[in-house]
C-alpha cells in the first residue's frame, strides 16, 4: 500500500533534526501571534477572577456552558495520541511510524488544555485543594469539618483519571523520546542546551541492552494506557449520566458514545496535525499521501460507528415516551436555535467530511483531508454544545427555572485561549524535540520487507 523511498539514516537525521537545531523563519511570528491570543484571554480570565462568574453567561439554570463544552472536547481530542499510538504501535501498523508522537504530544497539550477549562469554570479555583484527600499536615484544611471528597461521585474520578493519563502520557512520550533526545545532544554544540539534553537523555549510548529495553517499553506502555484511556471518556459521560434530573442526560448508551465519539474528533485532530506539519517543516518525504490515506479509511469506518451511536441515542432516549424527553428532543430539533445547530452539527461532524472521504482522491489530498477534519471538530464542538446546553435550557412552569445560554465574550476569549495554547504547544515541542521519531523511521527502514499478501505486494517489518 505504501509509497516507499529508501532514504540513508544521515538524511533522516539531518531533516528530522534540523527544526531544532536552528528555528525556521516563521517560528516567532507564530509562536508571537498565538501568544497575542494566549495573553488576551487570559487577561479575561484575570477579569474573571476579579469581577466573579457574573461576567459569563454561566446561571439558573445552565450551570453549565461553554468552560465544560470546551472540557469534553479537549478530552476527546486527546484520545487521538492513544488510538494512533498506542493502538497502531500494538498492532504493528507500519504507517504509523511519521505521526505517533505528534499524536501523542496533540494528547498531552489536550489534557493540560482540558484541566484549564475546570480552572476557568470553577468561581475560586484557589480553594481547588477542598477536592485533593490530603492529611492537614500538607495543606493547612481542617477535615474535622467534613469536606472530604465523596470518592462515590464521578466528579471526584474525573480529576483522579485525567491527571492519571495526563501522568501516563507524559511518561509514554518521555520513554519514546530518550533515543531522539540522545541524537539531538550528539547534534548540538556544546553550551547549556547540550548539557540538558545529556541529563535528559539519561546516559543513553545505544548500547544492545538500551535497545531492547527502548523497543520493549513503548509496547508495554501501550498495553497499560490503554484501560485509561477508555475510563477516562466513559467517567466523563457518567459526570452527566448521573445527573438524572436533566433529560437528555442518562442514556444508558453514553459510555460508548463519547468514546466513539471521542475517537472520531481525536484522530481528525491528528490529521488536521499531519497536514499543518507538512506544510511548514516540508516532510513530503515522511508524510505522504499514502498515510493520509490509511487515517481516512480509519475515520470512515470510526464515523460510521459513532453516527449509529448518535441513533442509538436517540432511539434510547425515546423509546419510554416519556413527555420531558420528547419536548427536549421536539426542542432540539424544531425550534430555533437549536435546530439550526444541530443541522450544522450533523453536516460538518459527519455527513460532509464521510461523503467526501469515499473518493480516494479526497484521502489521498492533504488540503482536502485538513479541511475536513477541521469541519469535522467544529461539528464535534457543537455536539457537545448541543449535550449540554439544550438539557439545562429547559422550560417548566416554575418560573426561575426559565433561561437560556450564550457563551459571552470572556468565555470565547477563553475557548479562543485553548485553540492557540494547544496549537503553540506543538510548535514550541517541535522546535525542542524532534517531532517525527528519527530512531522509528530508521528501525522501519531497517527491518523493512516486501511480503506478498494475496495479490499485493504490501510492506512488513521483519525482526529475527
Amino acid at each position: 500500500m505504501q509509497e516507499h523511498q529508501h532514504l540513508s539514516d544521515k538524511e533522516i537525521t539531518d531533516d528530522l533534526v534540523r527544526p531544532v537545531i536552528r528555528s525556521d523563519k516563521w517560528f516567532w511570528s507564530v509562536v508571537g501571534f498565538l501568544g497575542f491570543i494566549m495573553l488576551a484571554g487570559l487577561s479575561g480570565y484575570v477579569y474573571e477572577l476579579y469581577s466573579g462568574l457574573g461576567v459569563t453567561n454561566v446561571s439558573r439554570p445552565v450551570y453549565w456552558g461553554a468552560y465544560i463544552t470546551n472540557f469534553v472536547f479537549w478530552i476527546g481530542i486527546s484520545h487521538a495520541g492513544i488510538m494512533v499510538s498506542a493502538i497502531l504501535r500494538l498492532t504493528q501498523a507500519e504507517w504509523r511510524r511519521p505521526i505517533t508522537r505528534a499524536a501523542e504530544v496533540l494528547t498531552l497539550f489536550s489534557l493540560i488544555a482540558a484541566l484549564s477549562n475546570i480552572l476557568f469554570h470553577v468561581g475560586r479555583p484557589w480553594r481547588i485543594y477542598w477536592i485533593t484527600p490530603l492529611p492537614p499536615i500538607f495543606i493547612g484544611f481542617d477535615f474535622a469539618r467534613g469536606i472530604w471528597p465523596n470518592v462515590r461521585s464521578p466528579f471526584v474520578w474525573d480529576p483522579v483519571a485525567v491527571g492519571t493519563y495526563l501522568l501516563s502520557t507524559i511518561l509514554f512520550i518521555y520513554t519514546c523520546l530518550i533515543p531522539d533526545i540522545a541524537l539531538v545532544r550528539d547534534k548540538v554544540k556544546a553550551g547549556p542546551a547540550k548539557i540538558i539534553y545529556s541529563i535528559l537523555a539519561l546516559g543513553f549510548r545505544g548500547t544492545p541492552r538500551q535497545w531492547k529495553v527502548q523497543a520493549t517499553a513503548p509496547i508495554l506502555l501501550s498495553a497499560l494506557v490503554l484501560p485509561i484511556f477508555v475510563s477516562v471518556h466513559s467517567i466523563v459521560s457518567w459526570d452527566f449520566a448521573v445527573s438524572i434530573a436533566v433529560e437528555g442526560w442518562h442514556s444508558t448508551i453514553f459510555a460508548p458514545y463519547f468514546i466513539i465519539g471521542a475517537i472520531h474528533s481525536g484522530v481528525s485532530g491528528v490529521v488536521t496535525l499531519m497536514a499543518g506539519l507538512l506544510w511548514l517543516y516540508k516532510l513530503d518525504k515522511y508524510i505522504k499521501p499514502d498515510h493520509f490515506d490509511a487515517v481516512g479509511r480509519l475515520l470512515v469506518i470510526v464515523a460510521t460507528i459513532w453516527f449509529l451511536a448518535l441513533f442509538l441515542e436517540w432511539v434510547y432516549a425515546l423509546y419510554p415516551l416519556e413527555d420531558p424527553e420528547i419536548a427536549l428532543r421536539n426542542m432540539q430539533v424544531f425550534q430555533a436555535p437549536w435546530s439550526y445547530l444541530g443541522l450544522l452539527f450533523l453536516m460538518t461532524g459527519f455527513i460532509i467530511p464521510v461523503g467526501a472521504w469515499c473518493f480516494k482522491s479526497v484521502r489521498r489530498s492533504p488540503m482536502m483531508m485538513f479541511f475536513t477534519t477541521i469541519l469535522v471538530n467544529i461539528g464535534m464542538w457543537l455536539e457537545r454544545f448541543l449535550i449540554i446546553v439544550p438539557g439545562l435550557s429547559r422550560r417548566t412552569e416554575l418560573s426561575f427555572n426559565w433561561g437560556s445560554y450564550s457563551p459571552s465574550l470572556v468565555e470565547m476569549g477563553l475557548v479562543t485561549f485553548t485553540f492557540a495554547f494547544v496549537i503553540c504547544g506543538v510548535i514550541v515541542f517541535a522546535r525542542i524535540f524532534p517531532l517525527i521519531p528519527p530512531f522509528d523511521l530508521k528501525e522501519g527502514m531497517r527491518f523493512r520487507h516486501v511480503i506478498r499478501v494475496g495479490k499485493k505486494n504490501i510492506s512488513a517489518v521483519v525482526r529475527e
